[in-house]
Parts: C-alpha cells; structure tokens; sequence
C-alpha cells in the first residue's frame, strides 16, 4: 500500500494495519530464540512487518514478508500472538498504525535473499530482544515470549 491510500485511508478515520511475524526456533535445550532484523532505513531492531496481501490471509502476508524481509522459511501459526500500535512516520505527518502479530516456526534461513545487503538479522532470547526493540508494544509482546508454551505449545 502506497502512502497517499494510507493518508487517505487515515484522513476518513480508518484503521490502518499491518501484519508482523515474529520467526522463532527452538534450541537443543529447549530454549525459544526470536530473530529480529533491522530496519532499512534506520538500522533499529524490528521484526518483519508489511501490509495485508490482496487474495492472501493474514498469516500468508506475514509469512511472504518474513521470507523478503528476513529470508526465513516456515510455518506461520494461524492465530495471532498479540498486537501492538505503532507511529508510521510518513512523508508530512504520523499514522498510527495497528499491527496483528503471528509467530513463524523457522525450517530454514537463506543465506542470500532480497533485502540481504539492506538488513541484518540475529537470534536472540527473547528477554534480550525486547530490550534492542524501540517500540514499546512490540518489546513487550517480544519478552513475553519466554517459552513455547506460554504461547499455545508450538512443538
């Protein structure tokens, strides 16, 4: 979605939304690790994010952006995990913009992929993850994540 539907659509009082994945894998032990990305733009830590697709569910949109944005493979769970309310900074003005998030069960991580040469990406414990995150939504739904099963038991 370009910016003058998002003014548009701001300007009537619409919601404007986005969808987020959160990639997740667990490690040997058990331990849940997230991966965050940076930002194209200004370097901070984000997880993948877009707007909803045309003919694709929400979790099919959060998943295509996880594999553009961060080079990821896997499964999406189909319920959200939690939302939160961002500030998109557009060219003359803010929009608040509400994200849906769902979890991503890695199965693979391309070694080259689209936005490689724009982004960086690290696993991380979640506790640690929500302390590099800027938005304050997303941190806190990132250190919730403390295990697997304090969010549906995704094994």
């Amino acid at each position: 979605m370009n910016s003058k539907k998002i003014i548009r659509k701001a300007k009537k009082g619409r919601p404007i939304r986005q969808v987020a994945a959160v990639p997740f894998r667990l490690t040997s032990d058990g331990e849940m690790q997230v991966m965050l990305i940076t930002s194209r733009s200004t370097q901070r830590f984000v997880v993948p994010k877009g707007w909803a697709m045309k003919g694709k569910s929400r979790c099919e949109a959060a998943g295509i952006e996880a594999f553009e944005e961060a080079g990821v493979l896997g499964r999406v769970i189909e319920n959200p995990v939690g939302s939160y309310r961002y500030w998109k900074r557009l060219s003359k003005r803010f929009v608040p913009v509400d994200v849906t998030v769902y979890l991503l069960s890695v199965e693979g991580e391309l070694a080259d992929w689209d936005e490689a040469d724009a982004r960086q990406r690290a696993w991380l414990t979640p506790p640690v993850a929500a302390t590099l995150i800027d938005e304050p939504g997303l941190a806190s739904l990132v250190g919730s994540l403390a295990t697997p099963d304090s969010v549906g038991g995704f094994r």
